[in-house]
């Protein structure tokens, strides 16, 4: 029985996602490595102590404490109920960081609560990028079927960079991907189809960037991307782990699994670029790879 529960607690220790247990007092029982790296707090400091006790002190979106009268742990042992709610916990440092947690609560063996736990992860991310999308929707600078940058937007943002170029020296690099084969899909399966594959890559190229990284559709099945601070090889690699994720995505419609691939051509800013020259580029290189058999990358200064 013991090495079961060492079993069970190395593996939650190893979690990306903070956990802990509270007992029916919200008193800590147990703390993950991944609490202490999301909160800045060992299990130490916490343990025994009550999450209520200067520690997490969970706010909402309007500032309001949660600890006294909309606790999702309290909710969780009282109702003997799950609970999910985005909040904003206090990090050791004083900062606030924005987390999604979700409490359960804990049973004996005669299924009396006897506590709960309370799992919850850092979406940071996800916050900018919802307000990101915000901001693009309020300037009209999203594409309304993918949901990610417009042509209009990624123009703006290409601008910048060439003048940040040319007075800080501020390199960057630029992909041009293009769906392959796509006018089959369209032509085989109708446009409805067609518009679902654009949806899919969309989604996977833009779920697997740096943060600094920008994916925006440029129009019909082509997406540029622009890349900061690269040199041609760590473009060249991050334009295989995409070319790769698509090809390993596939939409699942009416029970018909539907997979593409992409071309990808990828070249880094000149001095004397404008939007044309480099997007020029990148679009002959991403021509080269179709004519050389489609599904992959060719780079190139």
């Amino acid at each position: 029985m013991e090495s079961e529960d060492n079993f069970y607690k190395n593996l939650m220790d190893n979690l990306s996602d903070g956990v802990y247990f509270v007992d029916r007092d919200r008193r800590i029982t147990y703390w993950n490595h991944g609490a202490e790296r999301i909160t800045g707090y060992t299990k130490e400091q916490v343990i025994g102590k009550r999450c209520m006790d200067n520690i997490l002190i969970h706010v909402n979106d309007k500032g309001e404490s949660l600890c006294l009268n909309h606790c999702p742990i309290v909710k969780s042992i009282s109702d003997n109920s799950i609970q999910e709610a985005e909040v904003f916990l206090h990090h050791q440092n004083g900062s606030r960081v924005p987390v999604m947690v979700r409490t359960s609560p804990i049973q004996d063996s005669s299924g009396e609560v006897i506590g709960a736990v309370e799992t919850f992860s850092d979406i940071s991310r996800m916050m900018l990028e919802r307000r990101r999308i915000q901001y693009f929707e309020a300037n009209l600078m999203v594409d309304m079927l993918t949901g990610i940058p417009n042509r209009r937007y990624m123009d703006m943002k290409l601008t910048t960079h060439l003048v940040e170029y040319r007075e800080y020296n501020l390199g960057f690099g630029v992909l041009f991907i293009d769906i392959d084969e796509f006018k089959l899909i369209n032509d085989r399966l109708g446009h409805n189809v067609g518009d679902e594959v654009i949806k899919m890559v969309a989604r996977t190229l833009n779920h697997n960037l740096r943060a600094s990284d920008l994916i925006g559709r440029w129009g019909g099945e082509e997406f540029v991307g622009i890349f900061n601070n690269v040199n041609l090889q760590q473009l060249a690699t991050i334009a295989e782990k995409l070319r790769m994720l698509v090809e390993k995505s596939h939409c699942d419609l009416h029970n018909d699994i539907i997979g593409v691939t992409i071309s990808v051509g990828g070249t880094l800013a000149q001095p004397n670029d404008d939007i044309p020259n480099i997007i020029k580029r990148a679009d002959q290189l991403m021509y080269q790879c179709k004519q050389e058999g489609r599904n992959r990358v060719a780079v190139s200064d």
